[in-house]
């Protein structure tokens, strides 16, 4: 397959220590998208959250790539599956046939390698996951863990993911049927340790813990006006219709993004907060 990954981002500040974010952004080869990132340690004593965000071409379609990935158990999980999920993606023999399909076998190639990879590690890691894949006109969202996607669409928000908690209806039977518990330990946890249900990595879980994304399929036309991507530590304080709210007037994607992280932390997050913002230009 012949592709080609082009990141198109101003980096403004690479400190992510404390209250300062670092934050960056970019535009589509073909201008019908731009994008913007925030990151923020917050109030952690260290960062677990990644990101991922990109134009790239695949044959002659331009594509966007972006993702935030919330680490536990330190960062190694998180960091792997940005520098290797996309990539696993785009080397999919299905890519452009069924994106669908590339997702879910990326997704669980990306686990079983991280998995392989850790397997001498005496402490365990996980990562959440929340992406989006644009493809033309087409919107793909496939997400393991509580990191969540919304949309704007004439100024209301839809969410395109559903957190995975183990106290879920669906979830905790799927944990109970695979032999585990869920059990109250001043929230709900698998085996009374993990508060998501599903996560990249997270070996001493695995039977329970799946990396097996749900995947959400919307159209972007005319109307729906930007993408969040974020990871809990805005979502724990800021509602989805809150978000879209706050960033409706701002038109650059990357002050928008600084926006959410400045606004979740004055609210008080006690964790790390990562924000993507993709703008949709339907004027093009």
């Amino acid at each position: 397959m012949n592709f080609k990954t082009k990141p198109l981002f101003r980096c403004k500040d690479n400190n992510i220590h404390g209250n300062t974010p670092a934050s960056g952004g970019g535009l589509s080869e073909n201008m019908k998208f731009s994008y913007g990132y925030s990151r923020l340690q917050g109030k952690r004593a260290s960062m677990e959250d990644f990101h991922d965000a990109k134009s790239s071409i695949v044959g002659d379609q331009v594509i966007g790539l972006f993702g935030v990935f919330d680490g536990h158990g330190g960062s190694r999980a998180a960091e792997y599956v940005k520098k290797n999920l996309f990539d696993n993606l785009l080397k999919h023999p299905k890519f452009v046939d069924d994106t669908k399909l590339a997702i879910a076998e990326s997704y669980k190639q990306t686990d079983q390698d991280y998995l392989r990879a850790e397997s001498n590690q005496q402490r365990d890691a996980g990562s959440t996951a929340s992406t989006a894949v644009l493809v033309g006109d087409r919107l793909l969202v496939a997400n393991v863990g509580d990191s969540r996607a919304v949309i704007c669409r004439g100024g209301k928000a839809f969410a395109l993911s559903n957190d995975h908690k183990p106290n879920r209806i669906d979830e905790r039977q799927r944990i109970e049927d695979a032999g585990g518990v869920v059990m109250w330990v001043g929230t709900w946890r698998v085996g009374g340790v993990l508060a998501v249900s599903r996560a990249f990595g997270d070996r001493l879980l695995k039977r329970y813990v799946v990396a097996e994304p749900e995947i959400q399929e919307d159209t972007i036309e005319e109307g729906v006006d930007f993408l969040i991507l974020a990871s809990d530590g805005l979502w724990d304080v800021v509602s989805n219709q809150e978000a879209v709210s706050i960033i409706e007037s701002i038109t650059d994607a990357e002050e928008a993004a600084n926006r959410l992280t400045d606004e979740a932390y004055r609210r008080g997050s006690c964790d790390n907060i990562t924000c993507i913002i993709v703008r949709f230009n339907h004027d093009l």
